[in-house]
């Protein structure tokens, strides 16, 4: 077995780019083990388990790099070290010829005066201080990181609001501003819709189905997942509701969260109201809210889309798609987004409850023993699921595994999965799900189902009609939108096969 180890002193790479290139080198043939990460304390320890160091690794600090691999033999070594040198060359930053890349946020304010916009990835740890940073420079923050507590985040979104800024996160997955796309983003048309989303995967279902329909976005401003919380009262969506409502290109204003904060939803409706624009508030998990003048509440994204296009003089109608036919059983909904998995949980616990049975466990984290009797529905793409991991959407490997898993057990009939295309994720996930599927359908025939909900736009890179193609050709029924999935989901798991109710 081949190991090759080297540090990089204060070589910073964001770490999309970092998960990218781990993702390209391990797989390589022969390649065992590929790790291009930052000197965190955990990534430390996650090297030394996986039998890297402890020596190597010593008195290592955060801002450097790691590149950490093992193979078979020195020819699949020296093509996995390539292959992350290959991704990092194709992120480097753009500078004058004879200037090194800044060290600081405030070294590249300094260097580009005309900036306006930081896009913050670095550890949780650290992310709070240059989110503060960007603020005081004047500059709009795009924050992926998490990690950082949820009273500083308030506290930089009040800060944001006083200089006139916008602070989108942390744990901000997708924004898309002046059709420029930030961090996972569809290649969608412009259009005169705008959406303000706590959800990153909310917000591109909305705008894929939206372009489906011939729709296109205006904005499309994440806030991070806790900014409809108590805590921070919706600061940032009242802010990006603000702008939208100034926007002459925007007509119709989406807003979309995960279970919200009753008193932050309900501040979040009146601003809708007060625009004058059109306004379609999706909040999957919550109970009542009474919308004002021109405000529509609905229950599911696909709904949002649906009455957008409507008020957009177009239409949208799902394709009628029978439930596949498996016999009765239990239901694993394994997702890459957390409001994925909120609204399937909202649908199959009313479903549920209607038929008298106990609902469903939502999950950010694998079960327990005494867990896999229920319907259970997991957010691999939660915090603790990916701490120290790519996330789902970059690399599909995990959930793959934990799907052929739940695959083989025989209480379970159906599976619901959700597939995200665009910028920055994964360019083939079908190439790793498409065989975990097909495998474990040959393996229980007639006894299981697996149900694709597929986001993605016509033009993103992966192409969304080959990824179509090759997951129904192994065998899973796929759809273009989260609820329908999940009520296709409920309908088998009940023995029904034909098309299910929209309601």
């Amino acid at each position: 077995m081949i190991e090759r180890l080297t540090v990089r002193s204060g070589a910073y790479r964001d770490s999309v780019t970092l998960m990218l290139a781990s993702q390209d080198a391990g797989a390589i043939a022969g390649v065992v083990h590929a790790s291009a990460v930052s000197a965190t304390p955990l990534n430390l320890e996650l090297l030394e388990l996986a039998g890297f160091g402890p020596g190597e690794l010593e008195a290592l600090e955060p801002t450097d790099l790691v590149v950490a691999v093992r193979a078979e033999d020195e020819s699949a070594a020296a093509a996995a070290l390539e292959a992350i040198e290959v991704r990092f060359a194709a992120h480097e930053t753009t500078e004058p010829a004879g200037l090194p890349p800044p060290r600081s946020l405030t070294a590249a304010v300094r260097r580009r005066p005309d900036a306006s916009l930081a896009v913050i990835s670095v550890p949780g740890e650290d992310a709070a201080h240059e989110c503060s940073v960007a603020i005081e420079a004047g500059l709009h923050a795009f924050c992926f990181s998490s990690g950082f507590d949820v009273s500083v985040e308030a506290a930089l979104k009040r800060r944001a609001v006083e200089r006139g800024l916008l602070l989108m996160g942390p744990d901000c997955g997708t924004a898309i501003l002046d059709g420029i796309g930030i961090g996972f983003a569809n290649e969608v048309r412009p259009g005169p819709v705008g959406i303000v989303g706590a959800s990153g995967t909310g917000i591109q279902e909305v705008a894929c189905l939206l372009d489906i329909a011939g729709v296109g976005i205006s904005q499309a401003i994440g806030v991070g997942g806790r900014d409809l919380g108590a805590e921070v009262g919706a600061t940032m969506s009242l802010r990006a509701i603000e702008l939208l409502a100034g926007d002459g290109a925007t007509e119709v204003i989406v807003v979309i969260a995960k279970s919200p904060e009753p008193g932050a939803a309900g501040s979040v409706a009146a601003a809708a109201a007060a625009t004058g624009k059109p306004a379609i508030l999706c909040f999957p998990g919550l109970g009542d809210l009474v919308p004002g003048e021109d405000v529509e509440v609905v229950a599911t994204l696909e709904e949002a889309a649906r009455r957008a296009a409507i008020r957009s003089g177009a239409s949208l109608h799902p394709p009628l798609v029978n439930a596949p036919a498996t016999r009765p059983g239990l239901i694993r909904g394994l997702f890459s987004g957390g409001t994925l998995r909120d609204e399937a949980f909202a649908l199959l616990a009313s479903a549920l409850a209607e038929a008298g049975e106990a609902p469903p466990l939502a999950l950010g984290r694998e079960p327990r023993p005494e867990e896999e009797g229920r319907h259970l529905l997991i957010d691999y793409g939660s915090e603790a699921l990916t701490r120290g991991r790519a996330h789902p959407m970059i690399d599909p490997t995990l959930r793959a595994a934990a799907l052929e898993r739940a695959g083989a057990r025989g209480e379970i009939s159906v599976l619901i999965v959700d597939v995200v295309l665009g910028r920055a994720a994964h360019d083939d996930p079908a190439a790793v799900l498409a065989p975990a599927i097909s495998r474990m359908l040959s393996a229980r025939p007639g006894e299981l189902a697996v149900v694709v909900s597929l986001c993605g736009a016509a033009r993103d890179p992966q192409g969304l009609d080959e990824q179509a193609a090759r997951l129904a050709d192994a065998g899973a029924v796929v759809v273009r939108g989260n609820a329908q999935a999940t009520r296709l989901a409920i309908a088998a798991a009940a023995g029904t096969t034909g098309e299910p109710a929209s309601a």
